[in-house]
């Protein structure tokens, strides 16, 4: 199954290019992150187009529809990103994961064992095999509804949220990741 991004959030947006290009050839370029496959890319905006931090905008196939993109020039690595976009990197990843809640929160009603030992709920930080079992016993009574209903029923986890999120920038930021949960390879 192939995911195209549609939609990426704007990392950080650099009017006067790159510092390290010559400067007779410097071209406005935006950096951001895909909301399904959580992929990082190098964008080059329409001439004239108001650009954003945070910023919601259309990368998809349909020319048409793009307001303020031109053309995604390539994908990136995070160390590639600047250091701007990586700073402003976690906070666009929990936008993402707060919209798009209802996917996120069946990744905890779905979540199943990697190996005998092991299961897909302890590579999310600071869970481990305690809450683990929580979360797989508090799915027997039913699934969870939405972020709230897991911080309720399991009260080990505060902000589940918070967890998605920061495990999203793990996988982005480290490429030694053996597992990847969320974001495409």
């Amino acid at each position: 199954m192939i995911f195209l991004e549609d939609y990426a959030r704007i990392l950080d947006y650099l009017p006067q290019g790159l510092p390290s290009e010559k400067s007779f050839k410097r071209e406005p370029i935006a950096y951001a992150l895909g909301e399904i496959e959580f992929k990082l890319f190098e964008l080059v905006p329409k001439p004239n187009a108001q650009i954003m931090i945070g910023q919601r905008v259309y990368i998809g196939k349909d020319i048409s529809k793009r307001t303020e993109i031109l053309h995604v020039k390539r994908r990136v690595s995070y160390s590639e990103l600047t250091t701007a976009a990586q700073k402003e990197l976690p906070f666009v990843i929990e936008e993402i994961v707060k919209a798009n809640e209802q996917k996120f929160v069946q990744f905890f009603n779905d979540a199943q064992a990697i190996t005998t030992r092991f299961h897909m709920l302890e590579l999310l930080p600071g869970l481990g095999k305690k809450t683990m079992w929580a979360v797989l016993e508090e799915r027997k009574k039913g699934r969870f509804q939405s972020f709230e209903d897991i911080a309720k029923r399991v009260p080990s986890i505060k902000h589940p949220e918070k967890l998605i999120a920061k495990r999203i920038e793990i996988e982005l930021s480290d490429p030694a990741q053996k597992y990847h949960l969320f974001v495409a390879k």
